[in-house]
Formats: structure tokens, C-alpha cells, sequence
């Protein structure tokens, strides 16, 4: 069956991002063939409010992840000032905006697709978002976390519009969830309508410091099991620090980030509460045509 392009591309100079919140049907692939492709979790450390700090942590990842030879680079949930951090409600920028475009020059830099997670300010509202960005440095695709968890922030994040979506890449068709989106079914059965070939979840897990290392494997399970529902490789990146705000106040990023494919079976795993740059290969069928 032919079926249409995704309808638009975001550059990062763009004032909007109205295509890229619309779900788009999968194009057809003309040429059929899979090809491996090397996709890059890195776990790195996040401190809250430290800006500059993070964004040259993930540049080092992303020079890291490069000289193994990825091509796309995935980082953990609000890598930039940190997760439930109420700073953010006056610091965030809007998307396309500093951050975004400091962002998408490092994958034009780099000539690398990055999945990286961030805060993402509209009006009043603070967003915990996420962006998929070409090795061109265009905006593929940005997701707002539904499943907020409003109790640990106050104001919260605002809630993201609950449609989850997928865009048509080079590498395949390539969906994004945030967290705790990962445990809700709804979200996960649209991804699986979505057809992708590849989900990118950003993670902020945390737990006590005493329930670590075990807490890694309720990590490992959430990602199988959306990975079994989504029938694709699913690649869930953590973060290796601590929670500094709010109720949860002192507990830790444990890292153990996940891969795992389609059948649920796991690929690779990230370093227990250290940084890690793991670089896995992946069969992705590409989509002719697309970014």
C-alpha cells in the first residue's frame, strides 16, 4: 500500500513547530533492505541548573559515540537543567530556542542523528520533552511527556497533548516516549500503531540510593515489555546523578540504560551508576526519501 510522506521538517531557525506534532502515516520503503546501524545510549552525568556543564557532557558523549562510529546518539530525559528542577519555569527556552539550537549545531557539527530529552517553556507552561534531530541539524520530531507526575513539582510540567508519534528517517521509522510514558498502554499501543522501526525513550530513573543496584531491573523490564508491544528494538537511555528538588529530593539516577529488541531480548546495557557510552548495532530498514 502507498502511503505519504512525513509531512514537514522543522529547521531549528523556524519560529514554530506545528507540522512535527502531527502524526504522519510510515512512507513505502522502495529499496527493502535492512541495513545495521550503530546507535549510541549515552548515560552521562546531569548536575541540576548546570547549563554549560551538561551541554559540554553531551558534546563529549556525542565525540565519544562518533569515534565508535554511531549515527544516532541518545540522551536521558532533561539533560540540560535537570529533571523536576523549578528553575526551569524561568529558565527553559522555547523550541526552536537557545537550547534546541545549541542542540541541532552539535548534530550538524558532528554530522549525527541526537534523540536528547529537555525542558521546554511555551507561554507559562514547562514542558519535559524530548527532540529527535537530523545529522543536518533539523528538528525531525519533539514529544511532551504525558505521564508527568505532577505530584513532584509544583507548579508541574504541563501535560503534553497525549498523542504519541513516529517519523519517517534514513535509518527507519523512529518514535519517541518520554519516562513514565513507558508505563502507560495507551501511549504504548499508539506507538504500535505508529508501525515504527525504532523507539527512543529518554529516562530520569531514580530511586533511594539503597535500592540500587536492583532497581536497574524494573529498568530492564519496563523496556522489554514496551519493546514486546511496539515489535521493534527500543532503546531506553539513563542518567547517572541525583534529584535535587522536591519530594524525591536525594534519590539517584542509577544509569543501567537498556536496548532491547523486538522479541524483548536485551541487546546491551549501561554501566550501574556511572557514565557510559555504549554503542550498540541495530537492523533498521530505511525509508526512501526521508531526512
Amino acid at each position: 500500500m502507498k502511503r505519504a510522506a512525513v509531512a514537514a521538517v522543522a529547521l531549528c531557525a523556524a519560529a514554530a513547530l506545528p507540522p512535527v506534532n502531527r502524526a504522519s502515516p510510515p512512507m513505502e520503503s522502495t529499496d527493502g533492505k535492512d541495513r545495521r546501524v550503530k546507535i549510541a545510549m549515552a548515560q552521562i552525568f546531569c548536575l541540576d541548573g548546570d547549563r554549560a556543564g551538561n551541554l559540554a557532557r553531551i558534546e563529549n558523549a556525542i565525540v565519544e559515540a562518533r569515534r565508535q562510529g554511531a549515527e544516532i546518539v541518545t540522551f536521558p530525559e532533561s539533560s540540560i537543567l535537570g529533571w523536576e528542577n523549578p528553575a526551569a519555569h524561568r529558565r527553559a527556552f522555547p523550541i526552536p530556542g537557545r537550547d534546541s539550537d545549541e542542540l541541532c549545531a552539535l548534530a550538524r557539527k558532528h554530522k549525527v542523528y541526537l534523540s536528547v530529552g529537555l525542558d521546554e517553556k511555551d507561554g507559562e507552561k514547562l514542558y519535559d520533552s524530548c527532540l529527535l534531530i537530523d545529522d543536518a541539524g533539523n528538528i525531525l520530531l519533539k514529544h511532551r511527556k504525558v505521564n508527568v507526575l505532577p505530584e513532584l513539582m509544583t507548579p508541574p510540567y504541563s501535560t503534553g497533548d497525549g498523542v504519541v508519534r513516529a517519523v519517517d528517517t534514513k535509518y527507519g521509522r523512529i518514535g519517541l516516549l518520554i519516562c513514565a510514558d513507558s508505563f502507560r498502554e495507551e501511549l504504548v499501543k499508539g506507538m504500535k500503531e505508529q508501525n515504527p522501526d525504532l523507539v527512543l525513550i529518554p529516562y530520569g530513573w531514580a530511586a533511594p540510593e539503597a535500592e540500587w543496584p536492583a532497581h536497574g531491573e524494573k529498568l530492564r523490564e519496563t523496556v522489554q515489555t514496551v519493546a514486546k508491544a511496539v515489535h521493534c528494538p527500543v532503546i531506553g537511555t539513563d542518567l547517572v546523578g541525583a534529584i535535587t528538588n522536591g519530594p524525591w529530593s536525594g534519590q539517584v539516577y542509577g544509569g543501567q540504560s537498556v536496548a532491547a529488541d523486538g522479541d524483548g531480548r536485551i541487546l546491551a546495557g549501561g554501566r550501574d551508576r556511572d557514565r557510559d557510552i555504549t554503542v550498540i548495532s541495530v537492523n533498521l530498514r530505511g525509508r526512501a526519501g526521508a531526512p
